[in-house]
């Protein structure tokens, strides 16, 4: 019997309870998840932020990569390769200069021409609309439509000019992006080895050996792309340059070499751009002109595509056509012009190292039999 000042025995914890009891884990499991939610939270941000640098730094690389080959080639001839780099650099920016100053020169030419003999072109143009459509069209109601389109155009002008401060903010950030690029691509392309070296160091000697060779088949593949578009570009520029010197098609040459320039390298649209231009200079002169000049770009792009282009890119870039289109549109939507510029040689670094890596089989034809195939296994 149970005296009376003893207290009562504690009851047992039912089962329900202790299974509701959290584990000792879970305190630092949720610590760890809010840590790594923050610590992706904080990557974006910094990604965003830096998003203008990461864009130089692909681009530097890229043009590394274009260049490194011209680099290696004078290394191996005994010149240094800060040296070699600076001779590389030197003749790109003597090229890209050769080109601004021709087709500026080009551009001020049609212009000064255009406003000269603006008069002439707006009588035959109203004598032409009258004779055609059988209106009467004086030149007096056409310099009333020009005198109305002036003003509204110059109150566009007064607008631009009242932000002049922010367009010069973005034309000094855009200095200060090529200076970037221009800087960043030297490095890369001068210590090219070094630069491989520090990466490599940072991986095991199993993973080096994989690095090391996409490394090579992207210099390779950027470098057959830089290289056979300069040489299509040639081709192209040799071309219409007889062919508008022939059809007599004022600034040939400056013409000429916009249609090589702009039609390998602008992707894409880059044909129809280049075609234009001298379309619409040889519509100024002579209509006849025009329409034998826009033949002629027609079948040189036949030409190109079906004949020239193939035998060049054998060696360099073999891309099918609409991979490369492709390629194009996904690159404009992730990253804009940059995008639609790195798309091809990226995708062909990509389809290189896909060759390297992914075995092959070859394809059995559908009319074999399994008995036939045995049967020339045999053999």
């Amino acid at each position: 019997m149970v005296a009376e000042n003893e207290p009562a025995p504690a009851k047992a914890m039912p089962a329900s309870w202790s299974a509701r009891t959290p584990p000792r884990w879970l305190p630092r499991a949720l610590l760890y998840a809010a840590l790594a939610v923050a610590g992706l939270i904080a990557a974006f941000w910094a990604l965003d932020k830096m998003q203008g640098l990461l864009t130089v730094l692909m681009v530097s690389l890229f043009l590394a990569f274009a260049i490194e080959p011209a680099v290696n080639w004078l290394a191996a001839r005994g010149i240094p390769r800060g040296v070699g780099t600076g001779v590389v650099f030197g003749a790109v920016l003597v090229v890209i200069v050769a080109f601004v100053w021709t087709l500026g020169a080009l551009l001020i030419n049609q212009v000064s021409m255009l406003v000269t003999n603006a008069p002439t072109y707006i009588q035959d143009l109203v004598d032409w609309v009258n004779k055609t459509f059988h209106q009467d069209i004086s030149g007096d109601d056409l310099t009333d439509y020009a005198s109305e389109w002036s003003s509204t155009i110059e109150k566009y002008l007064v607008g631009i000019a009242g932000n002049v401060w922010g367009i010069g903010t973005v034309a000094i950030g855009a200095l200060f992006q090529l200076l970037g690029v221009l800087l960043f691509t030297f490095y890369f392309a001068a210590d090219g080895p070094r630069f491989r070296r520090w990466v490599c160091s940072l991986l095991p000697p199993k993973q080096q050996k994989h690095v090391l060779r996409a490394w090579d088949i992207a210099v390779d593949k950027t470098g057959g792309y830089i290289y056979s578009r300069a040489l299509l570009a040639l081709c192209s520029a040799l071309a219409h340059y007889v062919a508008l010197r022939v059809l007599d098609v004022p600034s040939a040459f400056a013409l000429a070499l916009w249609v090589g320039v702009v039609s390998q390298f602008i992707p894409t649209v880059g044909t129809y751009l280049a075609g234009a231009l001298p379309v619409l200079v040889a519509l100024v002169h002579d209509p006849i002109t025009a329409v034998w000049v826009l033949l002629f770009i027609v079948a040189y792009q036949q030409f190109e595509n079906y004949i020239l282009q193939p035998r060049i890119t054998a060696t360099t870039l073999d891309m099918h056509p609409a991979v490369a289109f492709g390629a194009v549109i996904a690159g404009a939507a992730l990253l804009g012009p940059t995008g639609a510029l790195l798309a091809i040689p990226v995708t062909a670094t990509l389809q290189g190292f896909a060759g390297a890596y992914v075995r092959r089989y070859d394809v059995i034809d559908a009319t074999d039999t399994p008995s036939e195939s045995a049967g020339s296994t045999d053999e």
